[in-house]
């Protein structure tokens, strides 16, 4: 197995204004929720800039990392924010 390059993964998916904005806003809604240990915060609607309370709910980790990846899978109808998305 082929070891991961990290850096280039940052350059390459995370280190946009985009990305940078949206991973900015995912940290503000993990401090705005609280979520006990081994949750963490999951957007109703996808959109990790959307930090209203009413679109905040906590969910296990695992839970809310699998929906993400099935709503990709799928071509999801609703608009994803991907943590590894390039558009």
């Amino acid at each position: 197995m082929a070891k991961r390059n990290y850096k280039a993964e940052y350059k390459d998916h995370q280190s946009s204004a985009k990305e940078r904005a949206n991973r900015s806003a995912r940290n503000k809604a993990a401090r705005k929720k609280k979520c006990k240990s081994g949750y963490e915060v999951h957007h109703k609607d996808g959109d990790p800039r959307n930090n209203e309370m009413s679109n905040l709910v906590c969910s296990k980790k695992g839970s809310n990392r699998g929906k993400r990846e099935a709503s990709r899978r799928k071509g999801s109808s609703r608009k994803s924010y991907s943590f590894w998305s390039k558009s």
